[in-house]
């Protein structure tokens, strides 16, 4: 974990958890609702945490809000196919670009560098598997090939980086936030 924020790793992890479970039972953004924060969740939970408890119980809390959206509040199942377990290392890749940004990040404007590349790499990966695995097994469109396929990429892949970026963005501004407060802090004590 970020040496800097082990002592608020709890708050940050419920947070975290919060954050999913209050956003992904809508899927999708609206007047009255935030877009879903998952893929953004599993990219800063890599960051914040290496654990591999955690990448399940996140794991989990996503099958469970889509079970309740599902079952309980009326979402519709259109998305649940045989493609669902793709998410598993769809998750991964946006949890192993956090991890990798985790090594590489320093409290400079420089690291905005790294950051926008795990950004980058882990939405797109994440994009062709989950989106990849939906378009050719889900049985949803008439008929599938790779021009079909490179199409809902390019279609929907805006939208899943920009709705991450937003809430990357969010995090990435009041962590540094914390980190300039906490290390100007320690400068004065020490003067």
């Amino acid at each position: 974990m970020n040496t800097l924020f082990a002592h608020s790793s709890r708050f940050i992890l419920l947070a975290l958890f919060a954050l999913m479970a209050a956003t992904r039972s809508h899927h999708f953004a609206s007047v009255t609702h935030l877009p879903d924060a998952s893929w953004a969740v599993f990219l800063l939970a890599g960051f914040y945490s290496g654990r591999a408890w955690l990448f399940v119980a996140l794991l989990a809390l996503a099958g469970l809000s889509d079970y309740l959206a599902i079952g309980w509040f009326g979402v519709s199942d259109y998305c649940i196919s045989a493609a669902y377990g793709f998410l598993v290392p769809a998750y991964g890749s946006l949890w192993l670009a956090g991890r990798w940004y985790s090594r590489r990040h320093r409290l400079q404007a420089s690291t905005l560098l790294p950051l926008s590349a795990a950004l980058l790499a882990g939405t797109a990966l994440c994009e062709a598997i989950s989106g990849g695995s939906f378009y050719f097994l889900a049985g949803r469109a008439a008929e599938t090939s790779l021009a079909g396929y490179a199409a809902q990429f390019l279609t929907y892949y805006p939208a899943s980086l920009q709705g991450t970026a937003l809430y990357v963005a969010v995090a990435a501004l009041v962590h540094a936030v914390f980190a300039l407060a906490a290390t100007g802090g320690s400068r004065a004590a020490a003067r």
